[in-house]
């Protein structure tokens, strides 16, 4: 298992234990983290799991694909540390990954 920190935009902050392979989309619905509304289920469709990777975390995390880039365009307030948290697969590398859920989604 791989400890994983989602902090909702209110600042609750979501203190997973997150298995090896699942994505964060998955971990953060698994257990209600508001904000993530993942409508196409995690199929790369939507932007509706727009997270902000954590600064200390972004070089870890690594670039988007030009798919997600591209789905990334729906999504608002995009920055330079936006991610789809469906797209960000749970490795041992990524232990205390910590990402931040942004206010609205697409």
């Amino acid at each position: 298992m791989t400890q994983l920190t989602i902090v909702a935009f209110d600042g609750t902050r979501f203190e997973l234990d997150a298995a090896v392979g699942s994505t964060v989309m998955e971990n953060a619905v698994r257990n209600s983290v508001p904000g993530i509304e993942a409508e196409c289920g995690g199929a790369c469709a939507c932007a509706t799991c727009h997270v902000y990777v954590d600064d200390a975390w972004v070089a870890a995390v690594g670039a988007p694909t030009p798919m997600e880039e591209d789905m990334l365009d729906f999504a608002v307030d995009v920055r330079p540390n936006s991610r789809l948290s469906c797209q960000i697969k749970v490795a041992a590398g990524l232990d205390g990954l910590v990402v931040h859920v942004p206010e609205r989604q697409a």
